[in-house]
C-alpha cells in the first residue's frame, strides 16, 4: 500500500482528460484520513483513540455534519475547462482561483467539440437539463456548423490580433466553447459540496464529467475513509424531510397489515395536504421517487 506522499506523487501533474481537450490534474495536497481525525480529536482531549477508531470517527463526523474537521485538509488543482463550464464552476466561492488571463496572453488555441452522437434535446420537465440524444443526421449537420463557426470565430480572433488589436478587444467574441486554465484550491470540504451538486445526476453532464473525474481519481485515492463516508451518506444516500416521513407514516398506518410496496393511488391518498390542489409539485415528485427507489411505491409500468 502506497503512503500518502507517494500516492500525492504519482497523481501530481498527471493530466486525466476530460472532453475532447479537457483536464484536470493534482498539483498539491495537504492532509489525508489522518488529518480529519486528528482536527476532530482535539477537540476531545487523549484517549478518545480508544473508544472511536479512525473510520467510525470520520463516518460519524459525516453523518452528522460536523464539517470543521474535513477543511484542516487542502487541495489543489490545475484544470482546462471551456468557459460555459467554468462559469458553473466558478460559482463555488469557498476557493482561491488563479486564472489564465486572455489580457496578457493570447487565447488557448482550443474549443470544446461535440460529437454528432452527443446533441442533446431538452428536458421536458427540467427548464435546465437534458433530455436524450437527438437523431443522428440532425447530430451531423449541427457538428458540422459548430465546426465553421469556430473555426470563424478564431479566424477572426488573430485577425484582430494581427492587426494590432488589444489582446484584451479581441477576445470580446470568442464563444464560450474556448478552453481557459485555472489553479482552483479549495479545502476537503468544500471540495465535498462542489463534487455532492456536481457529480449529482441532475447536473450538467459536461462538469458532471469533471466533478467525477476530481472525485474518482485523485479525492478517493487521497482520502479513502472521507471517500467511503462521502459516498455513504451524501452521493448515495438520501435524506427524508418531515413532509416525507409523515407520508410513510400515514402509509403504514392505513395499511398496518400489508407489506410493501405501496400503490400509487395509496401514496396520493396520504399525500400532504399542501400538495394536494397541485397538478405538479416537484416536491411531491421528488417524495414519490425516493419512496420508489427504496421500494415502498411501486413504480407504474406502462
Amino acid at each position: 500500500m502506497p503512503t500518502q506522499a507517494e500516492q500525492i506523487e504519482q497523481l501530481r501533474w498527471h493530466k486525466f482528460p476530460v472532453l475532447n481537450d479537457g483536464f484536470v490534474c493534482l498539483v498539491d495536497c495537504m492532509g489525508d484520513d489522518a488529518a480529519v481525525v486528528q482536527a476532530a480529536r482535539v477537540s476531545y482531549g487523549e484517549g478518545t483513540r480508544r473508544v472511536s477508531d479512525d473510520r467510525t470517527l470520520i463516518r460519524y463526523l459525516m453523518r452528522h455534519r460536523h464539517t470543521t474537521p474535513f477543511e484542516m485538509a487542502e487541495l489543489k488543482f490545475l484544470i482546462r475547462v471551456p468557459m460555459d463550464c467554468w462559469r458553473q464552476w466558478i460559482r463555488h466561492r469557498t476557493a482561491s482561483v488563479n486564472e489564465y488571463s486572455t489580457r496578457y496572453s493570447v487565447a488557448i488555441d482550443s474549443a470544446q467539440t461535440t460529437a454528432p452522437d452527443e446533441w442533446r434535446t431538452q428536458a421536458e420537465q427540467n427548464r435546465q437539463g437534458s433530455g436524450a440524444a437527438l437523431p443522428a443526421e440532425v447530430g451531423d449537420q449541427l457538428t458540422q456548423d459548430e465546426h465553421h463557426f469556430q473555426k470563424s470565430a478564431r479566424d477572426m480572433y488573430h485577425a484582430r490580433l494581427e492587426a494590432g488589436v488589444a489582446r484584451e478587444q479581441a477576445r470580446k467574441d470568442l464563444p464560450l466553447c474556448t478552453y481557459t486554465e485555472a489553479y482552483w484550491k479549495v479545502d476537503l470540504h468544500n471540495l465535498l459540496h462542489f463534487l455532492a451538486l456536481r457529480m449529482d445526476a441532475h447536473a450538467q453532464q459536461e462538469i458532471r464529467e469533471y466533478a467525477t473525474t476530481v472525485g474518482e481519481n485523485i479525492v478517493k485515492p487521497l482520502f479513502p475513509q472521507v471517500w467511503e463516508a462521502f459516498c455513504d451518506y451524501r452521493l448515495e444516500g438520501s435524506t427524508l424531510s418531515r413532509l416525507e416521513s409523515e407520508v410513510i407514516r400515514k402509509l403504514v398506518a392505513q395499511t398496518p397489515d400489508r407489506t410493501p410496496p405501496y400503490t400509487l393511488p395509496e401514496f396520493m391518498a396520504v399525500q400532504d395536504a399542501t400538495w394536494r390542489d397541485l397538478t405538479r409539485c416537484r416536491e411531491r415528485d421528488e417524495c414519490l421517487a425516493k419512496l420508489q427507489s427504496l421500494g415502498l411505491v411501486a413504480r407504474e409500468t406502462k
